[in-house]
């Protein structure tokens, strides 16, 4: 009976990591539908690469909260992947987790992630000026905008700097 009860608390073990990667893939090919595969998350800062054909890298997705641990909105960590492109633009935004007490009037509104798709990383990421606050909740907001920001651009410098040929 012990040897059914650890069978199956591995088999559901193994079930939901499966799942988890899973989601995690959908993810990844949402911000890189052309991409044909990724790698495991590696590198420091911890990134997966989007291959497309021939091998030929298309961008960089890493989450938020492994980049800028400590940026937090009102209730409490935020967690976003975001897409990089090889040319320091953002790929696009998806928002996997975040509690705000408030309901309706944050971030999880389709518009926040929307409005950074094909933003450079040099841009200046201001709320209110080229970022819009579609929420009401003006510490996620801020909070969210730092984070896409900030770690958009230690990104850049880390990954994209290394490929850049010099100019002559």
């Amino acid at each position: 009976m012990k040897r059914l009860v650890v069978f199956l608390a591995l088999l559901a073990g193994m079930y939901v990591m499966a799942s988890a990667q899973g989601a995690v893939e959908g993810r990844l090919a949402r911000l890189f539908p052309a991409a044909t595969a990724f790698s495991p998350k590696d590198g420091e800062p911890p990134h997966f690469t989007a291959y497309g054909a021939n091998k030929a890298v298309l961008g960089y997705a890493f989450y938020t909260t492994e980049i800028l641990p400590l940026e937090r909105g009102y209730g409490g960590p935020i967690v976003m992947l975001i897409g990089l492109d090889t040319t320091g633009h953002l790929a696009g935004l998806i928002v996997v987790d975040h509690h705000e007490p408030y309901g309706d009037f944050s971030i999880d509104r389709p518009q926040f992630a929307a409005q950074f798709k094909g933003k450079d990383v040099r841009d200046a990421f201001k709320l209110g000026e080229d970022v819009d606050a579609v929420a009401r909740a003006s510490i996620t907001m801020s909070s969210a905008v730092r984070a896409v920001r900030n770690s958009s651009r230690r990104m850049a410098r880390a990954l994209l700097a290394s490929q850049a040929s010099p100019s002559k």
